[in-house]
């Protein structure tokens, strides 16, 4: 006769006994009733502590660091300061070669001392030797050396400030002009979360702080008696006191602003002798 089985619920809810016999006396010492049931239940408990007790320990000691996502300002800030370091260090080498190779030049007579206005001025020559120029390297050069000179923010004599440079301070899209008239002294360029932000021109960090209104807050003392002015800053990497220069990264966009906008953005400000001025007369946006 063929043995009917049971349906599968209550094949999983049937209890058996679990026994422990003395080998000797054959009495029974424990008898444990359990199912299919109550072993499934021990072992996601098991899991469910493990995986408590596991995420406890990640999220309340430095392991979270090593997690996507759990990295702290602190953290951050070393490595974008260690990267920008490297940047340099690479730099500063290559041009220590560069120095070698033209005084080498100079040693061997392969460049007469006398024609050399400088020993940097041997590289771009250098690099002219190795690589001849095409035909079309020449015209591509010739049309971007063109469009740059009018991305070239140099300020003619006749202006508020004379002779200088000027960086884009972060690239993005200016969403707001100056306006004195509305008490919008700078303009507002809206960038990427975490988008660097660099400084306008060589100078002095001389306010790195947080406020309420604005955020993270830098201003940065230049030549002519020149303040720029970074507001809603996220990250800072300068504090006050250090010296800056053109284009060194000083901070980074913050991930939200404080003015309860999506994007984020950068407000920026130039002041001359304690007044404002516009940047967008010195500097392509």
């Amino acid at each position: 006769m063929k043995k009917r089985r049971m349906p599968f619920w209550r094949s999983f809810k049937f209890k058996y006994k679990l026994t422990i016999i003395n080998e000797n006396t054959l009495e029974e010492v424990v008898g444990i009733h359990v199912s299919k049931l109550n072993g499934v239940s021990v072992l996601l408990t098991a899991f469910l502590i493990i995986f408590l007790v596991t995420s406890v320990i990640i999220i309340w000691t430095p392991l979270r660091n090593y997690l996507p996502g759990y990295m702290n300002t602190e953290v951050r800030s070393q490595i974008v300061n260690n990267a920008l370091r490297a940047d340099s260090l690479q730099l500063a080498l290559m041009r220590q070669n560069q120095y070698i190779l033209n005084i080498q030049d100079i040693l061997s007579g392969k460049v007469k001392a006398d024609s050399v206005g400088s020993i940097d001025s041997l590289t771009t020559a250098r690099a002219e030797e190795l690589i001849g120029r095409s035909p079309q390297e020449e015209e591509f050069r010739k049309k971007y050396e063109e469009q740059e000179r009018y991305n070239l923010n140099t300020v003619g004599k006749d202006q508020a400030v004379a002779g200088l440079v000027f960086y884009r301070p972060t690239r993005g899209v200016m969403s707001n002009n100056f306006s004195p008239d509305r008490r919008h002294f700078g303009v507002d360029i809206t960038a990427n979360p975490h988008e660097s932000i660099v400084a306008t021109l060589d100078g002095t960090v001389i306010l790195s702080t947080y406020t309420a209104s604005y955020g993270y807050v830098m201003q940065i003392q230049h030549s002519q008696n020149l303040v720029s002015v970074y507001k809603h800053c996220g990250t800072m990497l300068k504090q006050e006191g250090d010296r800056v220069k053109g284009g060194e990264v000083i901070a980074l966009i913050s991930e939200k602003n404080n003015e309860g906008e999506a994007q984020p953005h950068l407000h920026f400000e130039m002041w001359k002798n304690g007044n404002p001025i516009n940047p967008e007369k010195y500097i392509v946006f």
